[in-house]
């Protein structure tokens, strides 16, 4: 038992160790780095393309259930995000909408 609390509290220092060493690191009293900056502007687009690919990899065209609940909340998730500029109301409403429609309609 004496190890699992020792498991538990490596993996809190170092969970916090990654949230607090940028902003020792990068205090406010230097400039960012360039690239540092870069990362900071295309990362976000770069994990959103990859989780969308994740979410999307197992379609399959064989029958109706098989993508089109997928589509429907693709494009509700979009749309939303579009009109709205909320990411956690268009990601959470297309998973609502897309766990109802397999549920009920598919």
């Amino acid at each position: 038992m004496d190890k699992v609390w020792l498991a538990i509290a490596v993996m809190a220092v170092v969970t916090a160790s990654t949230r607090f060493i940028p902003f020792i690191v990068f205090n406010g009293r230097k400039k960012t780095p360039a690239i540092i900056e870069k990362l900071g502007r295309s990362l976000p687009y770069a994990i959103m393309a990859m989780l969308v690919v994740y979410c999307l990899k197992g379609i399959t065209f064989k029958t109706v259930s098989g993508f089109v609940p997928q589509i429907i909340c693709c494009l509700v998730s979009a749309g939303l995000y579009v009109w709205k500029r909320n990411t956690l109301l268009s990601i959470i409403t297309a998973t609502l909408g897309y766990m109802l429609l397999v549920q009920t309609v598919f």
